[in-house]
């Protein structure tokens, strides 16, 4: 009887690697697909938005939304708890970060705004992928060294969402991904376990290229440490404007900014990064360039050129802080939002996952003919 087993199970896997099967054959060479552009990209709801995150990356995905593009972007929920957060807190962010994106520009009848959490395919191929991911490569991570430095003990979640991330793209067939400097390796992950799984089970997932900003956009600094990009992280608030900072903060902050011993006002990033810094976000806010601004500076030091930086920045945030208020007091408008958008986000990522559970093996209901046949017979009595 094992013989008889044994000689099903390698006829088993000759049917499967057999071309006629199409989807549901093993493939071990790419093909090529065309496949529709679509947009992904995600945010984590750890507070709120400050002008790096803005000018470097939700600008772009207003662009990319509006040139008329499928566009889907997920409050990305589940990675925000790799750390340990306060639930009241992660709720009310969570909403905030809603508010944010539809003040911002990003429009819901244009784009898919939805709560990561709320479609499950997100978690069930992670754990797929997961199955073709190797510790070796994830322990390399730039950003998994970073944040594990000073803890002591280091949860799972943070050495894996890698692989989360590489599912939240890969879900929704996604051909391009709006990302910072930053996350590039991890964008490498995402594209090397599309390639493993389509040579392994068939061509199911494009090969999801990096929209990356090339301008100085994307390299907006700390306020008090310009040698480091603007981060929620950083421990110091005066370190970062935030879209919800009053016109009173906002001065402040930039009074506080660090300069150095130079009063002239130049655009020099490598020799003067603090100073530079100040030009940088001058220009992004006023639609000026950086040798323009300049120019018009010449006659004043950088201590009298700050308040000109903070009256362009207020000028230019005061109707994103004043949307971003009103939305907050439409608390049912933002749930509404969230779930429509996670009804149209389930759609495209049940038919993914239909299709990975077919070819990975899960759904047996399509099991092919011939395998069918061949089980059948395995249940008969050898002569």
């Amino acid at each position: 009887m094992s013989k008889f087993i044994s000689s099903v199970g390698r006829t088993l896997q000759n049917v499967f690697k057999n071309r006629s099967f199409s989807s549901r054959c093993f493939s071990t060479v790419e093909k090529e697909e065309k496949w529709e552009t679509r947009i992904f990209s995600g945010v984590q709801p750890t507070g709120a938005i400050h002008i790096g995150n803005y000018f470097g990356a939700i600008e772009k995905w207003v662009a990319l939304q509006d040139e008329g593009n499928r566009t889907i972007y997920s409050i990305v929920d589940l990675h925000s708890i790799t750390l340990p957060q306060d639930p009241m807190e992660l709720r009310a962010n969570i909403l905030l970060m809603t508010a944010t994106l539809i003040a911002c520009g990003i429009d819901p009848k244009k784009s898919i705004i939805f709560q990561q959490s709320k479609v499950h395919q997100h978690t069930e191929l992670f754990w797929v992928l997961s199955s073709l991911s190797t510790m070796a490569r994830l322990s390399h991570l730039p950003q998994y060294k970073e944040k594990s430095a000073d803890l002591k003990d280091v949860p799972l979640g943070l050495f894996i969402y890698p692989v989360l991330q590489a599912a939240d793209i890969l879900l929704y067939r996604s051909t391009h991904v709006p990302v910072g400097e930053d996350q590039e390796q991890h964008m490498q992950i995402a594209q090397t376990l599309a390639r493993q799984f389509n040579n392994r089970f068939g061509v199911t997932f494009p090969i999801p290229q990096t929209i990356m900003a090339s301008d100085e956009r994307n390299r907006v600094r700390s306020l008090r440490e310009p040698q480091r990009k603007m981060s929620k992280s950083h421990a110091d608030a005066k370190s970062r404007i935030q879209l919800t900072d009053t016109p009173e903060v906002i001065v402040e902050k930039v009074k506080k900014a660090v300069t150095d011993h130079t009063s002239t006002v130049t655009y020099e990033p490598e020799k003067r990064p603090a100073v530079s810094n100040l030009v940088l976000l001058h220009s992004l806010a006023s639609g000026r360039t950086c040798e323009e601004i300049c120019s018009e500076a010449s006659g004043i030091d950088t201590g009298r050129y700050k308040q000109e930086v903070s009256d362009a920045l207020i000028a230019r945030l005061k109707p994103i802080r004043e949307e971003i208020e009103r939305l907050q007091h439409s608390p049912d408008f933002l749930q509404e939002t969230l779930e429509r958008g996670a009804e149209r986000a389930s759609f495209y990522a049940e038919l993914t996952w239909r299709d990975v559970i077919d070819k990975v093996g899960l759904d047996i209901k399509h099991l092919p003919q011939l395998a069918k046949e061949m089980l059948r017979d395995s249940n008969k009595t050898p002569s």
